[in-house]
């Protein structure tokens, strides 16, 4: 039994090592198309939500349909991360109009609620 232990350690490190070398001859994933923007984001977002209501509404997804989806989410988390990390901090400016139009504060509602609103509209017009 002493013997068989460095055997499945030497069998252990060369299937551990060929599992590595396997993960990397795996090709690329498809890296979507960025979203650097909240305009880029938006823009893509509809974009590639339309495309996958195309191809979802088929009666039936062949391969390459599939590998069309697959690569179109890709683009969509992008854009929607981006959405999501704008609409959060699209939080603070609301709560500073919120809190200054509590205490009276015409020049902060007037310049925090500009910000919100120049980055809300480019959401929803």
């Amino acid at each position: 039994m002493f013997r068989l232990k460095p055997v499945l350690l030497i069998l252990f490190s060369f299937f551990a090592s060929g599992a590595v070398a396997a993960g990397e001859d795996r090709p690329e994933h498809f890296k979507g198309l960025p979203a650097d923007t909240l305009v880029q984001a938006v823009a893509n977002f509809s974009e590639y939500n339309s495309k996958l209501e195309g191809l979802i509404q088929q009666e039936h997804l062949s391969p390459q349909d599939m590998h069309e989806v697959h690569m179109l989410t890709y683009t969509l988390e992008n854009a929607l991360a981006k959405i999501h990390a704008e609409l959060a901090a699209l939080a603070e400016p609301l709560e500073a109009v919120h809190l200054a139009s509590e205490r009276a504060e015409p020049e902060t509602v007037k310049t925090q609620g500009q910000s919100y609103l120049d980055s809300a509209r480019q959401i929803v017009k």
